[in-house]
């Protein structure tokens, strides 16, 4: 499947995560393991098409 960037920090007793590519859509765990499986399912969904209008950051070479 290949790997997929994230960002994530600790608020409170909650971790919290995002992907670089979908910086839109957010989830969280209890622990960093709950935290990434949650985010395995996030990438599912939003890489299925089941979610309408997904928002995607992507580059653009210029010149």
């Amino acid at each position: 499947m290949g790997t997929a960037r994230y960002v994530y920090w600790r608020d409170g007793d909650k971790f919290l995560g995002y992907f670089e590519e979908y910086p839109h859509y957010m989830t969280q765990g209890e622990s960093i393991e709950d935290l990434q499986a949650n985010l395995k399912d996030l990438f599912r969904d939003l890489t299925s098409g089941e979610i309408p209008g997904v928002r995607r950051v992507a580059e653009l070479q210029l010149g």
